[in-house]
């Protein structure tokens, strides 16, 4: 028996090549054969990867999973096949987010929606990587659907940080920081107001730190950036680091007093765990995925508002009770994400697959 992955585009350290890496070298450690083809790949990956072109046919007692996050031909592929086909769903923003910033990723995003969905009669399982996700699956009429966390390489984090960037932030000022790309949904003009308000009210001793890639979106970029100016932050108190090393984003989890997230769309929101590991206290917006992935831990909130919001950064970067309280609490739901039986449910999955 074959078990074998797509996905579209197959990159060195994207959350979705390192899961498809991941379920390789388990399916292969069952004896299973397991490889995985992509469309495209980046320079290097080549012995890792083959190329679609060189899919075999499978045969009925395979099983293919499509990894899905964007618009592609292996959709319709999928459906063409014979044997078992599953779906691994890593969410697509929904248009309304690009729409006035970027006409052909507002395309992009409503055809992969209507793509995923147009899989609900083809697959024979539907999994997801938050809970989130699994009810849009639901939600779109996919029959059987599970949640399968996102694969997560915890051993890179052990790594040594730079101590450079982190003796560089760690000075009097109140550090707030995310971590995502540019984009509408992320809803950056927010961070910007409330640093504002932070410095404006609450002390002039603030840094906000976004990092990032700033070119996906560069219109919406460049209209934070102009806004962050209107309100008089300089350029060492809101800063785009745009894509940093990893030495240097593990600096800045450990550098800083508050993760902020004020993001209208996440599909799991990777950054909340990577806080939960280095300690740092989350503040984040309720929104789709984020209460999911943040269980227990973290300080959500039903609404923006710019003084609200500040003020609540401010409290939890003293150190102080509250700030150890959910120091804690990130630590009980970082354990309980890790104890999560990835083995076992994969085995399930495939014995009730064959």
């Amino acid at each position: 028996m074959r078990v074998d992955q797509w996905v579209p585009a197959y990159h060195r350290g994207d959350a979705i090549g390192d899961e498809a890496a991941a379920l390789r070298g388990f399916f292969r450690s069952h004896g299973f054969e397991s490889d995985i083809y992509c469309l495209s790949r980046d320079r290097g990956l080549e012995g890792d990867s083959r190329l679609f072109s060189e899919f075999p046919r499978s045969s009925a007692g395979d099983l293919t999973i499509l990894h899905f996050a964007l618009p592609s031909p292996l959709t319709r592929a999928l459906g063409d096949l014979p044997g078992k086909k599953a779906v691994i769903h890593h969410n697509v923003t929904p248009a309304r987010f690009f729409e006035g910033h970027d006409p052909e990723i507002a395309r992009i995003a409503s055809l992969g929606r209507t793509e995923l969905e147009s899989l609900k009669d083809t697959v024979d399982l539907a999994l997801a990587d938050s809970e989130f996700n699994r009810l849009e699956l639901a939600e779109m009429g996919f029959r059987e659907t599970r949640v399968l966390p996102l694969f997560i390489d915890f051993a890179k984090y052990e790594r040594p940080v730079s101590r450079l960037f982190h003796d560089l932030f760690r000075d009097e000022r109140v550090n707030i920081l995310f971590v995502g790309r540019v984009a509408p949904n992320k809803r950056i003009e927010n961070l910007i107001k409330t640093a504002f308000y932070f410095k404006k009210f609450i002390s002039p001793l603030v840094r906000l730190i976004v990092v990032g890639k700033t070119n996906t979106f560069p219109r919406y970029y460049q209209g934070c950036a102009r806004l962050a100016d209107e309100f008089h932050l300089r350029p060492d108190e809101a800063l785009f680091l745009g894509h940093v090393l990893d030495a240097e984003m593990f600096a800045l989890y450990r550098a800083a007093d508050v993760f902020l997230s004020l993001s209208e769309h996440e599909g799991f929101c990777l950054p909340l765990i990577e806080s939960m590991i280095f300690d740092l206290p989350v503040v984040a917006l309720g929104a789709t995925a984020v209460p999911y992935t943040l269980g227990g831990a973290g300080i959500l909130m039903n609404r923006f508002r710019p003084d609200e919001t500040a003020e609540l950064a401010e409290r939890v970067a003293r150190r102080g009770e509250l700030r150890r309280a959910l120091i804690e609490s990130g630590r009980r739901e970082l354990a309980a994400f890790k104890a999560f039986p990835r083995e076992r449910f994969l085995l399930d999955c495939l014995r009730g697959l064959a």
